[in-house]
């Protein structure tokens, strides 16, 4: 079984956890989400993730990953949401894990790092103020985490890695500022409306590395 397929249920099953969540259908979201994120771990898989070295450390963050989503779909358990971003703060640690084994570009591990850490300041300033204080250090942390794995990404994409690497660990940041706002700022159906579509696109785009990157 090639990756089509799975794309193709994470696709549609995105789309139903789309229409849960503006319905606040909490089962329906019980349902979509695990498929969905089952499903990009089923695309690393038939990709031939378990190929290589490389696609074990992807594997193992898209399986954390799947974990952070489960963990965070109940909205009124604080001890569970806490758990599903370490699972997520340790899968960005074993998606770095899979880019520090590829080649580095010096320079653009340098820009990246510059323009990612500016970018990433204003969104903490726009947040800060909405964070509960017993959040902020680990949101800190993770903020600290998903700019390093971001950073790496875009190294390898600048030493001739695919850019795809680079485009799904931005567009996995990017979505997780919308988690933030949804929690901590504003929790309206705006948030998830790109969100999600974008979370979900950024893991298939970092499954499909496993094809290129052997």
């Amino acid at each position: 079984m090639g990756p089509g397929l799975p794309i193709l249920a994470c696709t549609i099953a995105v789309v139903g956890l789309l229409v849960a969540e503006r319905r606040g259908a909490q089962r329906g979201k019980w349902i979509a989400k695990p498929l969905a994120s089952c499903a990009f771990v089923t695309t690393a898989l038939a990709a031939g993730a378990l190929d290589d070295t490389y696609g074990r450390w992807i594997l193992l963050g898209l399986v954390l990953s799947l974990a952070g989503d489960v963990l965070l779909i109940p909205t009124t358990r604080p001890k569970v949401f806490r758990a599903g971003v370490f699972a997520f703060l340790l899968g960005h640690v074993a998606f770095s894990a899979a880019f520090l084994t590829q080649p580095l570009d010096a320079r653009a591990l340098a820009a990246a790092a510059v323009v990612l850490g500016l970018l990433l300041l204003v969104v903490w300033r726009a947040l800060a103020a909405s964070i509960p204080a017993d959040m902020k250090r680990p949101v800190i942390a993770y903020f600290g985490v998903i700019g390093t794995m971001a950073v790496l990404a875009c190294a390898v994409t600048g030493a001739g890695g695919p850019p795809t690497v680079a485009l799904g660990a931005l567009a996995f940041t990017a979505s997780d500022v919308s988690v933030a706002r949804d929690r901590f700022v504003q929790h309206e159906y705006l948030n998830r409306a790109w969100g999600l579509p974008l979370y979900y696109g950024a893991q298939i785009l970092l499954a499909l590395t496993t094809v290129v990157i052997q």
